[in-house]
């Protein structure tokens, strides 16, 4: 086992706050950030996704230690899904479904650079990232064709396939490996592979790139 993730736990009231620490102190793989300590990832625990909270996630991300930032909201909806994972979240979770083990787990899965959200707002961003790629191939056709000769696919342009798209939906779910592979009846060795190609098709760095850049494009 590495070095126990150091988190930073952000909320307004003190007994959520509380009530967090105690949660993610009893997980083995963190350990919560002291006073003045520089923490890997943030947790920030609001009622809303609204323009000071996205303010708040930019300034975590562009701090001299860049913190990844997990997101508890009291309320969450596509639309929000879309601005936090744009300002560089790495986890959603709506507050009525973080239990201390989910918690545990999205706070981990951030350190590691991978993203988690409910799947109920991956449908949402799917469709959003549908719409976004239809309205800017409809509106800059001549950008589809130098991005497709430039040899990437362009947004709302060259689909991935079916089984990228299904292994990709469940990595931003936060699924390792061997449960994609037993979710969808792969081999693990398949599922890296897949990863693998889009990853270095589209000049990516990780799987949480692959993801991020596969919703903001509208080609999942």
């Amino acid at each position: 086992m590495g070095e126990p993730v150091k988190v930073g736990i952000v909320a307004q009231d003190p007994v959520l706050e509380a009530g967090t620490r105690i949660s993610l102190q009893c997980h083995a793989d963190i350990a919560v950030a002291l006073p003045g300590e520089q923490a890997q990832v943030a947790v920030m625990m609001v009622d809303r996704v609204t323009p000071r909270v996205m303010d708040a996630v930019q300034a975590a991300r562009a701090a001299g230690q860049r913190q990844e930032v997990v997101l508890v909201a009291t309320e969450l909806a596509a639309g929000d899904a879309v601005q936090a994972f744009a300002a560089g979240v790495r986890g959603l979770l709506r507050r009525s479904e973080a239990t201390a083990e989910r918690l545990a787990s999205t706070v981990v899965a951030a350190a590691a650079g991978d993203c988690t959200l409910p799947p109920d707002l991956l449908d949402g961003l799917l469709d959003h990232g549908h719409r976004a790629g239809a309205r800017r191939t409809g509106a800059n056709g001549a950008g589809a064709n130098e991005a497709a000769a430039n040899g990437a696919a362009a947004p709302g342009g060259s689909a991935l396939s079916e089984r990228e798209r299904a292994v990709l939906q469940l990595v931003a779910d936060g699924r390792e490996t061997e449960e994609i592979a037993h979710e969808l009846c792969y081999s693990p060795r398949t599922v890296t592979s897949v990863v693998h190609d889009v990853t270095r098709r589209f000049q990516l760095r990780n799987r949480a790139h692959a993801v991020a850049f596969a919703l903001r494009a509208g080609l999942l």
